[in-house]
């Protein structure tokens, strides 16, 4: 029997957090494991979580891939940790967390972002100095939005960190970051890979957010090892190296193999993402394009737009329709829903840009208005903000000649067939659709081992044949006359 190598990869996301066993020498995921989180929602756009839920969470989801697995956690060589991108959490000096996190998703600090954009000489002037332009949901605005609200708090501030780098800290002891997810949070400068200090003395002349901010280290630096204690509570063992980690989004297009141009990652989840791999800065005019680094050594132009399942989710909760109940009536809805369009803006939107956009449908007749079409609106209009976003892509010189499909949606046959036409590309989903937490183990192991990243994700990520999906040409055509509806829907915005 050939000597197992073992990693356990974490991802923390919105919904839950996701544990994988993957035994880098075969290149197998031998267990999986899972727990829940609960969102804090406000009128006002508040969207926040506790942390502690996030340590519970990765508590029990690591036991549960383990038993899995049927593997002694004493024999995991390696942790990586993924974690939902652009969230603050602020500790005090005794690494107590101060207040809930806002996350990723949260609009409340809409209007710190305009104040700290305009200062920034608008997005062109974000995009010049920082190589993105700053949205709401970055965790900068995060920052202003404290010091006033809650200045009390704010004095009391000695570590700013993002959800994954809290997560390293709460392992090993040790505050860092690494660029990838870096680049997210609004005061790093993706070109030269550094945090933009001088914005943060904007935000706080006393220089305690300068001091606050995280040590960068490279995506191939391993953090440190497990504080005893902790590794007790997870049952592994404590000489475990903790890899650099990074946002799910870098870690998810690991995962994907998604490491060399030529391969483009889709991620259908709450959110929607499409992103691909770069070896330089490109940074497109285009504000909605966000250049972040990768987690594997370049640079990863990302779209992210801010609704997808969570929108056919509450559709499906509105007709109470299981999954494949909803599958089946957008399956009997012919393309372009009978002349139904939703602008699925229901969380506001990143891309396209309008970020106080509401949720709409248009074209409603007597005869149109059905469960159906209506089921098969939100999945269209959620898809076709993804290729507004591919397209904002493909301009910045993006070649890829096949998507690789991630996240919950990718999982239905239907939806698969859609994106396809939609993006006239051909799609292709990976054999382990929790693709963050494989991107974790992978770089754990990268870490660990000294073995390249391109043999370990030649090894690791493989795809899954049976979902390859080609677009079909009269339907490419029909959905293109979709499209042109919903941009020019959009554009009445």
């Amino acid at each position: 029997m050939t000597q197992q190598n073992l990693y356990l990869g974490i991802d923390c996301g919105t919904q839950g957090t996701k544990a994988i066993v993957l035994d880098a020498s075969s290149g197998k995921v031998l267990g999986l494991g899972a727990a829940a989180h609960t969102l804090i929602s406000g009128a006002n756009g508040r969207r926040e979580q506790h942390p502690q839920q996030w340590l519970d969470a990765f508590s029990e989801a690591t036991h549960r891939a383990l038993q899995q697995a049927g593997v002694d956690g004493q024999d995991i060589l390696g942790v990586g940790v993924s974690g939902q991108q652009h969230g603050l959490v602020l500790l005090d000096e005794h690494g107590q967390v101060l207040r809930p996190a806002k996350l990723w998703c949260d609009t409340e600090t809409t209007p710190e972002n305009d104040r700290l954009l305009h200062e920034l000489g608008g997005e062109s002037g974000s995009l010049e100095r920082l190589g993105v332009a700053i949205a709401p949901g970055y965790t900068v605005s995060k920052l202003l939005w404290t010091r006033e609200q809650h200045p009390d708090l704010f004095a009391r501030i000695a570590h700013v960190l993002l959800p994954h780098d809290y997560l390293n800290y709460w392992l090993t002891g040790r505050a860092c970051a690494e660029y990838g997810d870096a680049s997210g949070s609004g005061y790093f400068d993706v070109r030269n890979r550094q945090w933009d200090r001088a914005l943060l003395r904007h935000i706080d002349a006393s220089g305690r957010l300068e001091a606050a901010v995280p040590e960068l280290i490279e995506a191939d630096q391993p953090v440190g090892t497990l504080l005893p204690a902790i590794a007790e509570r997870l049952g592994i063992n404590p000489h475990a190296v903790v890899s650099s980690g990074g946002g799910d989004n870098m870690m998810g297009a690991i995962g994907t193999g998604n490491i060399a141009p030529g391969v483009i990652t889709m991620s259908l989840g709450s959110s929607g993402t499409v992103y691909a791999f770069a070896e330089q800065p490109n940074v497109s005019p285009q504000a909605s394009v966000a250049t972040f680094c990768s987690s594997s050594g370049g640079w990863l132009p990302l779209i992210c737009t801010m609704n997808l399942t969570n929108v056919t989710g509450v559709i499906r909760e509105l007709f109470e329709l299981d999954l494949p109940g909803f599958n089946t009536l957008v399956e009997q809805a012919p393309i372009g829903a009978d002349g139904v369009s939703m602008l699925p803006f229901l969380n506001g939107e990143r891309v396209p840009a309008l970020p106080h956009a509401t949720g709409s449908l248009h074209g409603l007749t007597m005869t149109n208005l059905t469960r159906a079409n209506l089921c098969r609106a939100a999945v269209e209009g959620t898809t076709f903000g993804l290729r507004y976003g591919l397209d904002l892509l493909r301009q910045t010189g993006l070649q890829g000649q096949s998507i690789r499909l991630i996240g919950g949606g990718s999982k239905s046959q239907v939806w698969r067939q859609i994106v396809a036409d939609i993006m006239h590309t051909e799609v292709v989903c990976t054999e382990q659709s929790e693709a963050a937490a494989l991107g974790a183990a992978i770089q754990a192991a990268w870490c660990q081992s000294g073995e390249s990243l391109a043999s370990l994700c030649d090894k690791c990520v493989s795809v899954d044949p049976n979902s390859r999906t080609l677009p079909v040409a009269d339907r490419v055509s029909a959905y293109q006359h979709a499209y042109e509806r919903y941009q020019h829907l959009v554009a009445t915005l």
